[in-house]
């Protein structure tokens, strides 16, 4: 038999077929004993779960009738054991979700591989269909491993975007933590990993504002400075520090062309030539014949850490050439 705590209560056979546990108390009972699964709890600690501060007027031996009618829900008697000084749910770790869940997060942990550590990641994520204990996660009984539940969640969560990033999927991770970042602005790892995704994606402002934002809310709201991991990514990233892992982008304006020059190619070649052994370099003639797309050809065909800054005539200005036409200068 197994049994699903990662969402609303759930029991199914070792076929996989859903057993129905109807009764609320009977509900209630059975999640009390998941979430101490394998060891006992006592018969007071129990009544209190079921019944709070307004326990029936004979406790035990209402409790001993959900007992019976829990057992017979589960059709199996010695799943539901009497262990002094109450009851034990004799179940193995691996057939609850919680249990293979954290079985799975500790194999993630020890992969070094980054596409296995991403695949147990997932597969561990996918067990969850919803909140843990979810019909009883207000109750004073579940709070506790409700929250551990879901800080293991989290952690989780960062983890397999830190392994994606890994992996190069920056520009997914990043559009894909929004949401989280949104409802834990101040959890400092998950910021740390969507600040980075950003960065990596592309989105260097978005990233700084989005660290300026956590700076910000933790000033406001508990007094504290960003950690010193985050302060230490916000400073690479200010420096575009080539060990984040970004590809340098070199300081050009030169538009990407629409579509192939064609038929050029020993215009090309000099005024490449001439880009190499000159500083400065100008291109007359009549307007149209196309000296802009001549020069932004030449300029590509460089090196890039030998490309111009600039092309003239592409924004920046126009220069009257000599023929009566106009000119374009790059440097």
């Amino acid at each position: 038999m197994r049994f699903g705590v990662l969402g609303p209560l759930t029991v199914w056979t070792a076929d996989g077929e859903p057993v129905r546990v109807l009764e609320v108390k009977v509900r209630a009972l059975l999640a009390g004993l998941l979430i101490h699964a394998g060891r006992p709890v006592s018969a007071d600690r129990l009544i209190d779960d079921l019944w709070g501060g307004r326990p029936p007027a004979n406790a035990p031996a209402a409790l001993r009738v959900k007992v019976s009618q829990l057992r017979r829900v589960l059709g199996d008697r010695e799943l539901v054991a009497y262990r002094s000084p109450g009851y034990v749910l004799r179940v193995d770790p691996g057939s609850v979700d919680a249990g293979r869940f954290e079985t799975l997060i500790g194999r993630a942990q020890h992969a070094d591989d980054l596409r296995v550590r991403v695949s147990l990641l997932r597969e561990a994520l996918d067990l969850w269909r919803g909140g843990a204990y979810a019909e009883f996660a207000d109750e004073p009984f579940a709070q506790a491993a409700v929250a551990r539940l879901d800080e293991q969640r989290l952690v989780a969560v960062e983890s397999l975007a830190e392994a994606r990033l890994g992996l190069g999927e920056h520009a997914l991770v990043a559009a894909e933590l929004t949401d989280l970042v949104a409802r834990h602005p101040l959890r400092e790892r998950l910021r740390a990993v969507h600040v980075r995704a950003l960065y990596l994606a592309g989105r260097q402002s978005e990233a700084l504002a989005a660290y300026g934002d956590l700076r910000r809310r933790l000033a406001d709201e508990l007094g504290l400075d960003p950690g010193p991991e985050l302060a230490a990514l916000h400073q690479a990233i200010l420096q575009q520090d080539p060990a984040l892992g970004a590809q340098p982008r070199p300081s050009t304006n030169l538009p990407a062309p629409l579509t192939s020059l064609v038929g050029r190619e020993v215009a090309v070649a000099e005024v490449s030539a001439l880009l190499r052994a000159n500083r400065l370099v100008t291109l007359t003639g009549p307007g149209g014949v196309g000296k802009t797309r001549l020069a932004l050809a030449a300029a590509a065909s460089l090196d890039p850490g030998r490309r111009p800054g600039s092309v003239d005539g592409l924004g920046a200005g126009v220069w009257p050439g000599s023929g009566g036409g106009t000119g374009g200068g790059f440097g």
